[in-house]
């Protein structure tokens, strides 16, 4: 082995580790709350701490799962991330297919208007929103955090319209000569074509969904209509006080789901992602 060749593999190497090193450093608090769901109210608080149990204790889950109303939470969660997901998917391609695939005056002054709304802050927003879902009736429901995805998140527009654009523009030419009108063309030929962005936004959403926290606080009242994130914690909270065991317990299978998530559709995330800057 030359000398170069020695240095670059030493190089690379001790890049490895750094990444190693930083990625266990990242993932430490998510195996400090798998752990400690595992153990019991006396390990849990015992001092040293002990990153794993003695003895892994599975009535921790079973304790949650009796004590509180977790599937109630669950069925308000579920509803919350598939009418997100359908809603902007939906209303996300209908916004960006004529900005990619179609020719129209002022295209390109509505597609920068689109992307400028990205830079009013959420916060701003708030308030005239709770106004406008109060005199709506909708408060105390989901339909505040459902409604609004039918309406096309900006951001969402712009990843639809980048990986649009990838497709070849020879295919609308074929379809338009086999008698295709614009929407058989978008379902036809586009959607099946767009499968990574499609999964790729609808993980994106579900994930994003499944942890939020802030709208269900502002917008619902009664603890039976709440999501996961408010309402399994809460309840966690109320039925174990200070056995952090069981409350870690409720942690853990809340965290599971979006990473198992992430491993089933990583291939698509990452293709989806690296696709929409080709073209602009």
């Amino acid at each position: 082995m030359t000398a170069i060749r020695r240095q670059k593999v030493l190089i690379t190497g001790f890049h490895y580790f750094l990444l190693i090193i930083v990625a266990l450093f990242m993932f430490f608090p998510v195996m400090w709350i798998i752990s400690s769901a595992f153990k019991t109210r006396v390990e849990i608080g015992g001092y040293p701490p002990a990153l794993l149990p003695k003895i892994p204790r599975l009535a921790n889950f079973t304790e949650v799962l009796d004590r509180t109303n977790v599937w109630a939470f669950g069925k308000n969660t579920l509803t919350l991330i598939l009418g997100n997901a359908t809603g902007t998917l939906i209303s996300s391609t209908l916004v960006a297919f004529p900005l990619a695939r179609m020719k129209f005056k002022g295209k390109n002054v509505i597609f920068g208007l689109i992307i400028a709304t990205m830079m009013v802050p959420g916060t701003a927003l708030m308030i005239p929103q709770y106004i406008l879902f109060s005199q709506f009736g909708w408060l105390n429901t989901l339909l505040p955090m459902i409604v609004p995805s039918f309406f096309a998140y900006p951001y969402n527009v712009f990843l639809f319209r980048q990986f649009f654009l990838t497709i070849p523009a020879s295919l609308d030419e074929s379809a338009y000569l086999d008698g295709c009108n614009r929407l058989q063309l978008l379902f036809r030929i586009i959607v099946p074509l767009s499968k990574p962005i499609y999964i790729t936004i609808g993980v994106l959403s579900s994930i994003h969904w499944w942890n939020e926290l802030q709208a269900p606080l502002i917008y619902i009242d009664s603890m039976d209509r709440m999501p996961l994130t408010v309402g399994a914690l809460t309840a966690c909270r109320q039925a174990f006080a200070s056995s952090w065991n069981n409350v870690m317990a409720m942690a853990t299978m809340m965290i599971v789901p979006p990473i198992m998530l992430y491993l089933f559709a990583n291939k698509y995330l990452i293709e989806g992602i690296k696709t929409t800057g080709l073209k602009g």
